[in-house]
Parts: structure tokens; C-alpha cells; sequence
């Protein structure tokens, strides 16, 4: 590597301790940002975190900040100006959200009395994904760039990102990486299993390093097809493989500014009642944990929140975790399966998921919670005395040992009881039902005009409880905010179940966004192909070697 980074990872002398990453699981440390953006996932099986979470030394004095110099504050605490020099940084930054259509990229509106919502779907594709994601698309790019400086042809890195989606990862990573040179993105969804917005999104999408593959199956058999490509040794002799997934820590990071940013607007918007310095609660709907684990991180750096809940929907296993200590999965099947729309994309998911409403949130488990079970193992290990390399090691070990039982035996624990504790000091849940998503959409349209999607509906019904149970608590926040999901016409069919008896309300005049309309008429670009990895392997091949050919190469 380039600029001053040791060409096996990050040096003592150019990163600091929270520029510098290591796997969950032990194996891989003094990593490079670079090297894990590019990476995605651990050698070991495990995902990259810093070897330290930094202080936010002088956060007060951001309060005024736009978006873009927010973000810039809180990522060069991770990023080492020896890989991306601050003018790159600042640059790479503000590309990524000059495509987002609010001037303050992640608005804030006032929902009810002392909700407040987190609005995350103003960038392009209508979905909170994007403010990871294209800041994704153009890092991979900038790094791109650095590495082909005076390369032609062949002798150029070529990162070939391979990545599975239930529908909005998809179109978000696509929107992301449309158009970057030497980078192809290949993305596996279920044929005929994702809404109808989602699939049009992503295949309406004609750029000639986008490709869309529709595998016959649902969506966990398109997660295992993506996990046996980066698992084989053939395939990565040859092409270097990118993982856009939230698993890539770069996501996580992305999404930590949107909590300053959020406390900052609220700090402007309520200046009778909330101060600088004052706690808020921040409700977030969680599906794979990563949306809430930027949270953790928010407040580790020295944001006061006072606590992070997390909504989840009938499949359950993190509230299960918080109320139990133990985390398990438990899979459903048959008639008590079913449920959700299909037309909102509820057929994509994997076999044991309970269907719901809120299909973005349908999993067995949770991929980003290993992040935060590696911190609870690393303060159960400190408490012992040991120096730190011991503190490190244990908390590799302890996560490694929790995740080979929960693959062979479907889950652990009950965890120590200082480990639970530790999980609920900073962390509540809640578990939401279809019937109380549905109602939540109701009421708040009924009582302030506000349309939200069903994800959204999850957090703010967990947020209107929250502030119940706090009103109990002294030196509760008295403010919450929630985090939405996505814009309401891109799950047209839980929206409209609710509000169709609402008198006045109309889904094309109330919900639908002008760039939706006419999406079914543009060309698309798919491929089909069997629910089998070397199939898709193929497909991969045969394809950058077409870009190749079509460059010249």
C-alpha cells in the first residue's frame, strides 16, 4: 500500500489505536481501513471493529455543523490521514451525500410530543441504506483509483462486489457503485420474491458493471451462494471479491454521523426544553443490528444517549436475548410462518423466518450483533486484571466459542450475568407485532397526518413505549428519537392495508414520489440462474470478462 500504510496492515507511527481493526474472532489485527473496507469480512470468519472506539474530544462545539463537516469530524477519528489525506476525505464526503434530495441529508421532523423522527430516506434510492452506501461506492472507488495509478489492462485491481439482498441493500449498493471504474457489482436476489419498487430499482439500472442475477430460491439461499464465492479459493485466485453487506465496517461508521446529526437538530428544534449536554433516546428498528450498533458507537465516543431500544418485529431473537440472556434462534415453519404481503417482497426470506409486515427486518439472526458481543466479552475480560493483548484475546475467544455454538447448536448462553448486565446498562427492547405495526401506521396518520412505512411503524411504536416506561424513571431523557427505515412507498402494501378505510387518503396523491412513477416502463437488465453457486460463479466470470473485452482489455 501506498502513503506511509505498512503493505500488511496499519503502523503504530500513522494510526492511532481507533484507525487501526481487528476481527470478533481473534485471528486478524492491525488491519488498515483500507484492507477492511476491501476485505468486508475476516479471514477468520469474523467481522473487522477499531482496536479502540476514539473520544469525540470537543463534540460540543460541532453543534453547528452542516451534515458533510459532521461527518468528516467523526470519520477521520477512524480513517488515518496516511491512507485518505483530509481534502480526499472532506472530498469523498461530500460526493457521496450531494445525491441526497434534503439539504440537511437526514432531516429531523418533530412526529408527536417528544417523538421525533430521524427521516433516512432522502437519498436515492428512498431507503436509510444509502447514507451507508454511497459513501461505500465511492471509497471503493477511491481506493480503486490510488492502487491503478499507471496500471492498464489486466494488470489493474478489479474489485468484483458479490452481494445478496431482500430488496433494498440491492438497489442501494447499486445506486452506490453505478458507473465506478474497475469495480463490478454483482447483486443475487429472489426471483419474484422482492416488492415490485425494490426489483424495478435494481433493474432498471443499465450501467455496464451492474449486474442483476434473479436466483431461484429466497433470500437465504442468494446469502449462502454469497458466502461459498467468498469461501473459494478458485474464485479468489482470480477475482478480488468486495462485500457491500453490513457486515463491511465502512456501513457502520457511515451510519454513526446521522446520531450526532440528529442530536444536533434537536438540539436547534426544542431549545426551551432540551440543552446541550442533555440525554436522548434513540428507538431503532433493528433487523441485522447494524442500524443500532452505529448508536453504540455514538455514545462510546461520548454522545449522551441515554438508552438505545431496540424494535424488533415478531422474529424476535434480540429482544429474546435482552429479556433471557440467551440467543437463540427459533425458526418457524408452515402456517405459523406465514404472514406479511407479497407484494412488499415478504417471500424473499429464508426458510424458519416468521413473514411479516415488515420484511426488511425478517431474520433467524442478527449478523452485526457479533460487533457488540465482542465489547460486552472485552469488559467481562478486563474485570480480571489482565493487561490488554489478555482482554483482546479472551474477547476473540469468548465470541468465537458463542458463534461455533450458535451454528451447531442454534444458539448460547445464558450469557454471564455481568455480560447481560452490561447489554442492558446501555439497551433496551421491544417486540412489535404485524397487528400493532398496523395500528401504529393508523394512529399516526389519524392523529398528525404522518405516513409511515412499517419498518418505521416498528421504531416508533417501541419509542411511544420507551417514553412510558421512562415518565416511571427519574432523570429519564425526556426526548426520543426514532430512526425510520424507509420512505412509505416502497412497502405500498402494508401502507395501504392500514390507511384504505382512512377517510381523504390516497396513496398516489399522499405517498407515491414522482421518480417512482413510469419505473415499470424503463428497459431492465437481469439474468436468471439457478439456486447453485458455481452456477453463479460462472456467471461472474463470464461477465467481468465481457467489461473487459467491452474496455479493451
Amino acid at each position: 500500500m501506498s502513503n506511509g500504510v505498512a503493505v500488511n496492515g496499519a503502523s503504530d507511527q500513522t494510526h492511532t489505536a481507533s484507525q487501526r481493526y481487528l476481527s470478533t474472532r481473534g485471528e486478524d489485527s492491525g488491519l488498515s481501513f483500507e484492507e477492511v473496507v476491501l476485505k468486508g469480512l475476516a479471514n477468520d470468519g469474523g467481522l473487522y471493529i477499531p482496536e479502540a472506539i476514539p473520544a469525540a474530544t470537543g463534540w460540543e462545539s460541532w453543534k453547528d455543523l452542516p451534515f458533510v463537516d459532521l461527518a468528516y469530524n467523526i470519520l477521520s477519528l477512524y480513517i488515518s490521514p496516511s491512507e485518505i489525506p483530509a481534502d480526499d476525505l472532506k472530498d469523498i464526503i461530500n460526493r457521496s451525500y450531494s445525491t441526497f434530495r434534503a439539504p440537511e441529508v437526514t432531516p429531523l421532523v418533530n412526529l408527536q410530543g417528544d417523538i421525533h423522527l430521524l427521516e433516512l430516506f432522502h437519498g436515492p434510492t428512498f431507503a436509510f441504506k444509502d447514507v451507508a452506501l454511497q459513501f461505500l461506492g465511492n471509497l471503493f472507488e477511491y481506493f480503486l483509483v490510488r492502487r491503478n495509478e499507471g496500471k492498464t489492462g489486466r494488470d489493474r485491481y478489479h474489485l468484483t462486489v458479490v452481494g445478496a439482498t431482500s430488496g433494498d441493500t440491492g438497489s442501494a449498493a447499486i445506486y452506490g457503485l453505478r458507473g465506478k471504474k474497475d469495480v463490478s457489482v454483482f447483486m443475487l436476489h429472489p426471483k419474484g420474491r422482492v416488492s415490485p419498487i425494490q426489483e424495478l430499482q435494481m433493474t432498471t439500472v443499465l450501467d455496464a458493471n451492474v449486474h442483476n442475477l434473479a436466483v431461484t430460491g429466497n433470500f437465504d439461499n442468494c446469502q449462502d451462494i454469497v458466502k461459498a464465492l467468498f469461501a473459494d479459493p478458485e474464485i479468489n485466485a482470480t477475482h478480488k471479491l468486495g462485500a457491500v453487506n453490513s457486515i463491511n465496517w465502512a456501513r457502520i461508521l457511515a451510519q454513526t454521523v446521522y446520531y450526532f446529526h440528529s442530536y444536533f437538530s434537536l438540539l436547534r428544534q426544542q431549545p426551551s426544553s432540551f440543552k446541550l449536554g442533555d440525554k436522548v433516546r434513540f428507538a431503532v428498528p433493528s433487523g441485522n443490528f447494524g442500524d443500532i450498533l452505529a448508536g453504540y458507537f455514538a455514545l462510546r465516543m461520548g454522545l449522551p444517549i441515554d438508552k438505545l431500544v431496540i424494535a424488533t418485529n415478531e422474529n424476535d431473537i434480540l429482544d429474546r436475548f435482552w429479556k433471557t440472556g440467551r440467543y437463540e434462534k427459533k425458526p418457524t415453519y408452515g402456517k405459523d410462518a406465514k404472514g406479511g404481503l407479497e407484494q412488499d417482497g415478504v417471500k424473499a426470506h429464508e426458510d424458519g423466518v416468521k413473514e411479516t409486515l415488515s420484511p426488511a427486518m425478517d431474520i433467524l439472526v442478527s449478523s452485526n450483533f457479533e460487533r457488540l458481543l465482542w465489547f460486552l466479552a472485552y469488559e467481562f475480560a478486563s474485570s480480571a486484571g489482565m493487561d490488554d493483548d489478555w482482554n483482546k484475546k479472551q474477547a476473540g475467544q469468548e465470541v468465537s466459542s458463542w458463534l461455533s455454538d450458535l451454528k451447531n447448536k442454534g444458539g448460547f448462553g445464558p450469557v454471564y450475568k455481568d455480560v447481560l448486565e452490561a447489554a442492558r446498562r446501555n439497551f433496551e427492547s421491544e417486540r412489535i407485532s404485524d397487528q400493532e405495526t398496523l395500528d401504529t401506521i393508523k394512529a399516526l396518520y389519524k392523529e398528525v397526518g404522518y405516513v409511515l412505512d412499517p419498518h418505521t411503524a416498528v421504531g416508533v411504536e417501541a419509542a411511544r413505549r420507551a417514553e412510558k416506561r421512562a415518565a416511571e424513571e427519574p432523570g429519564a431523557a425526556k426526548h426520543t428519537i426514532s430512526l425510520s427505515t424507509a420512505h412509505p412507498a416502497k412497502f405500498a402494501g402494508a401502507v395501504e392495508l392500514a390507511l384504505e378505510e382512512e377517510q381523504g387518503f390516497n396513496f398516489e396523491e399522499n405517498v407515491l414520489p414522482p421518480e417512482f412513477i413510469g419505473l415499470d416502463q424503463r428497459e431492465k437488465r437481469v439474468k436468471d440462474v439457478e439456486n447453485d453457486w458455481k452456477a453463479v460463479r460462472d456467471v461472474v466470470r463470464t461477465e467481468v470478462e465481457e467489461e473487459f473485452k467491452s474496455l479493451g482489455y
